[in-house]
């Protein structure tokens, strides 16, 4: 079962691309008296990811900062030069952008995707969640295209 509205987010590590190369973050880092906006994608340049997900959140970025949100996070199951790169293919410098390559953190979160099939192996679900000092306020999933995880879902939680 995966995690829901009212419970604590769990602990675990990222990679992110540093001044000096790749770092790691803890969740606590993140979420631990912040108020954070993480999305997440199935794979970074994967085509609903690239085209109809990550844009939004780049391009409502201040918005979410004007209503109160400390950061915006997007969550790939890449390595973190991948997710370095398609940041800034992407102008999305102003969120910060969480590999979880080995998919340990998702499968924390017990939103884990399998498209094993498709040749991709394991990937994370699509979802939005707004998180409050480690707690999940909102959560939107969506098993396929851009619903419940887009931006305007989290700005309307968020108003």
């Amino acid at each position: 079962m995966g995690i829901e509205v009212g419970q604590v987010i769990p602990k675990g590590t990222f990679t992110i691309m540093g001044e000096k190369g790749p770092q790691v973050i803890s969740s606590e880092e993140i979420f631990l008296g912040k108020k954070v906006v993480l999305m997440a994608v199935p794979g970074a340049f994967t085509p609903t990811c690239a085209i109809s997900h990550l844009p939004g959140f780049v391009a409502k970025f201040d918005e979410m900062i004007n209503l109160g949100v400390d950061s915006v996070a997007c969550l790939a199951v890449n390595d973190v030069f991948v997710v370095d790169a398609w940041s800034k293919a992407s102008n999305a410098e102003n969120l910060l952008m969480l590999a979880d390559g080995n998919a340990d953190y998702t499968k924390e979160l017990g939103l884990l995707l399998d498209v094993s099939g498709f040749g991709m192996g394991l990937r994370s679900q699509r979802y939005a969640m707004v998180v409050e000092d480690s707690k999940v306020l909102y959560l939107g999933v969506d098993p396929e295209g851009v619903d419940k995880s887009s931006v305007e879902s989290v700005l309307k939680f968020l108003q």
